[in-house]
Parts: C-alpha cells; structure tokens; sequence
C-alpha cells in the first residue's frame, strides 16, 4: 500500500470526521497526512472542526492503531479506494458528499458505472423476494451491474438474481467489510467477493449500528443510475435511498403492490409521486440506457453490436419475439414445437443477449 493512502485511511479512522469535514481539511492542507502534523491553530481555521475534533485529530494514535487496521485489511483481503484514485466509482464521485475512503473486498470495474440500484424491506413477501431476484437478474443478464444494501429480504433477493443472472453485484454495507450482517449471508457474501465487490466506507470492525444505514443508503444511489424500490412501507429505509436518488439526480423506479398491503404503501407513495412504475426489467432498460448511451457508456449488450450468426429454429423464434412479453406457452401453441425444443432456443438466445426472460416465463427482445 502507498505510504500516501495510510493517512488517508488514517484521517477515515477519526471520530467525528465526516465526509464533507473530511474534504474540508485535504482542501485546506491538500492531502490527509499535513492533518496530524499542522498546528492546533491551523485546524481552528477550517470550518466544521471544533476543539472536540481537534482534540480527537491530535490524540489519533498513528502507530498501534493505523498498524492494527492495516494488518487487519491485509488478512481480510480489503484495499482502499480514495476518491483521488482513478478506480474510485465515476458516478458516487459526483454526489455531495462521496465517502473519501471505500474499503473493498473484491473488485471495482470499469462496467460498475452501469449500475441500478434494488432496494426494500428488510421483512419482504415472498411475492417481493421473488420479483427482485428475477429482476436482478434479467439486468445482471444484459450487463448492468446491480447495487443494493446486503440487508434481509429485498437486498439480499437481488444480490442473488444479479448472480443467478451471471453477473456483477455490490453489496453496501452499513458496518465494516470484515463483519457479516446479517449472519445468514455469509456465503452469499463471500459469492459476491467473487463477482463484484463488498464495500464500505466505516473501518474495519465497525458494527452495524443503526445510525450506519441511512449513511450507507446514499452510497447505494450514488453509486447506480436508478434505484428500483421494490417493496416499502411508510417508514421504510428504502425511501431514504429513493430521496437520495432524488437530490442526486437519479432516476426513481416503484414496483406497484397490493392496495391496502403495507408492504405497498411506501412504493404507492412513489408513484404518485413521479416514480417511474416498474413491471419487467425493459421499464428500467428503457430509462436508463439513453443516458448511458448519451455519455458513451451502455452496456456491451446494449450497443450496437455484431449479432449472433441464429440457426433456423433462433430465427423463427426471435421473429415472433418483440417489444412485448410473450408468454412460453403462446410460443409453443404457434410454432407447435414440444416444450424441451423451444425452452432450449430460448436460452441461446438469451445467452447471446438478444432477449431476456422476465417473471412468469415471459420473453422480450432486448
């Protein structure tokens, strides 16, 4: 690790430094390692830092403790991504206030930009469960990297997909990399070390209190070009992420529920709202890669492309395939083919990436 970046993690480790006090003090003394050599004087001058902080600065023990956090991110397999590193996620940089430090466990890429957030109750339906996966997955299938907050139900349900679907996922996570929350998704969260990454932007070992998340929620939109809420109530932390996405200029999308569900509520709050109303993964598509294509950033699958040489029977299919759902079972009754043969042309071709499959055996051309 370079020398430069320890103080970086260093400054990230102080109590009471948040990211825009963080940002204020490497403006004022142009990199994190001037902070704990400057002067009390020198700290009084930048605005936001009070004695309590100068005195938490001052008393910042830079060699057990950074040692400890160092050794302990190497056992982990963690690295550091600052926001002046070139690997540090374009579209998170733009926000307010971005995290000055991101701990990964994994890998962040270039194809990470192309990214829709899916988020919801903690206490999800298993109709809602079953929907995110699916969605997740129609996306992760076309080359859209999906983000969400590695919690209980919806988030956990759309990591999934993402990686059913063959894809990339990032887990944001509201305590350390090195802490498993909830327990139960510790083999999830080792799959997703391995196809994208786990980040966070509290120290090592820092547990998930409470007031971790709603910090946590604005990395999640800041990181995606959209943010799917699948289901919420009216008190829902998703709709903390879908206000973040707001005041950050990000697409809003809400998948309709039952009236009179609480687990709607909070999503019929949204559309009524302007929300974009989600049915299948072509409503987000259909948002989302104008913008990309305008700033030269859509997924490979997405642009234009060199297609797929189809044999006879791809052909035929492809054919009667088209912006609207088709159902297998519609397909079979046309062309008259056995099941087997059909359900098997259909995933060549959703391997090649000219269609997806949506919930309840339905398929669009991309």
């Amino acid at each position: 690790m370079a020398e430069d970046k320890k103080y970086w993690i260093a400054l990230n480790m102080v109590p009471g430094i948040g990211s825009i006090v963080y940002q204020s003090l490497v403006n004022a003394f142009e990199d994190p390692r001037k902070v704990f050599e400057v002067s009390q004087r020198e700290l009084q001058r930048v605005e936001g830092v009070g004695p309590k902080l100068i005195e938490a600065i001052r008393g910042f023990s830079l060699g057990n403790r950074l040692r400890n956090e160092l050794n302990h991110m190497q056992k982990r397999g963690v690295t550091a991504v600052t926001y002046q590193d070139p690997e540090y996620p374009r579209k998170l940089l733009a926000i307010y206030d971005p995290p000055p430090v991101l701990y990964v466990r994994g890998s962040l890429v270039a194809t990470h930009d192309l990214s829709v957030a899916i988020v919801g109750s903690r206490m999800a339906t298993r109709q809602g469960k079953t929907f995110a996966e699916q969605l997740a997955r129609d996306l992760a299938v076309q080359g859209i990297t999906v983000v969400s907050g590695m919690a209980r139900g919806i988030d956990s349900a759309a990591h999934r997909g993402a990686l059913l679907g063959r894809g990339r996922t990032i887990a944001v996570l509201g305590c350390g990399v090195d802490v498993t929350y909830p327990s139960e998704n510790r083999g999830l969260m080792e799959e997703i070390v391995t196809h994208g990454a786990l980040i966070s932007e509290f120290p090592m070992g820092t547990h998930p209190h409470a007031s971790n998340f709603p910090r946590r929620n604005r990395i999640i939109s800041g990181l995606a070009a959209g943010v799917v809420v699948v289901e919420a109530t009216q008190q829902s932390g998703s709709l903390i992420t879908a206000n973040y996405a707001l005041e950050q200029g990000r697409e809003v999308f809400a998948v309709p529920g039952h009236v009179g569900s609480a687990h709607s509520q909070g999503t019929h709050r949204l559309i009524k709202q302007g929300a974009k109303l989600v049915e299948t993964a072509h409503d987000v598509i259909e948002e989302v890669i104008p913008e990309w294509t305008r700033q030269g950033d859509a997924p490979e699958k997405a642009k234009d492309r060199l297609r797929p040489v189809l044999n006879e029977d791809e052909q035929l299919i492809y054919s009667l395939l088209g912006r609207d759902p088709v159902h297998i079972d519609r397909l079979i009754t046309e062309i008259r083919w056995d099941a087997g043969r059909v359900s098997r042309v259909l995933l060549n071709l959703e391997l090649a990436g000219l269609i997806i499959q949506l919930a309840g055996k339905q398929f669009v051309r991309v």
